[in-house]
């Protein structure tokens, strides 16, 4: 990627500082506080979905019974939640410094993807905060905004990454 300099730069790290600091604050938030994260509360209650034109209390969302039934089950809810807080904390700290831009891009649009199929939101349109934050992830990765003025801009001169083209794919 050529260098960009300029407001376009200025452009692209914008976007990328302010969409890792979204996922590294959430993250922090659920580790931070002296009661330890658990996401059973919103499995069980947050996943039944909203759609315009829905009586409240509807079931809507199809994928509700999975999220129940995760929520219910004592190891699988214990890797999600080290997974999402994890995961929250490594995508915005790998967005913000720059660095394997392309994979953290790619693993913040899939855990955004799966909140909103979690969360079935979608009473006031398609479009809510998963989505745009996913879109925002994915379109980092897709445009290699780790190259303006982040780490993968070094990373990608080293030999080893020349040489092996998965690294240079992952990077960005």
């Amino acid at each position: 990627m050529t260098a960009l300099t300029g407001s376009r730069a200025f452009g692209i790290l914008a976007l990328r500082l302010v969409t890792g600091w979204v996922f590294l604050f959430a993250g922090l938030q659920k580790v931070l506080p002296a009661e330890p994260f658990s996401a059973a509360a919103f499995l069980m209650s947050g996943t039944a979905g909203t759609a315009e034109g829905a009586a409240e209390g509807t079931i809507v969302n199809p994928t509700n019974a999975f999220w129940v039934d995760l929520a219910n089950n004592p190891q699988l809810l214990e890797i999600f939640n080290f997974l999402v807080p994890f995961g929250q904390i490594a995508i915005g700290a790998a967005l913000i410094l720059g660095l394997a831009t392309r994979f953290a891009a790619v693993m913040g649009f899939l855990m955004m993807a799966g909140f909103t199929i979690a969360a079935w939101d979608f009473a006031h349109g398609f479009i809510n905060q998963t989505v745009l934050l996913g879109t925002a992830a994915l379109v980092l990765g897709v445009i290699r905004a780790g190259e303006v003025y982040g780490i993968d801009a070094i990373v990608d001169e080293q030999p080893i990454v020349k040489r092996t083209p998965v690294l240079r794919y992952v990077l960005g």
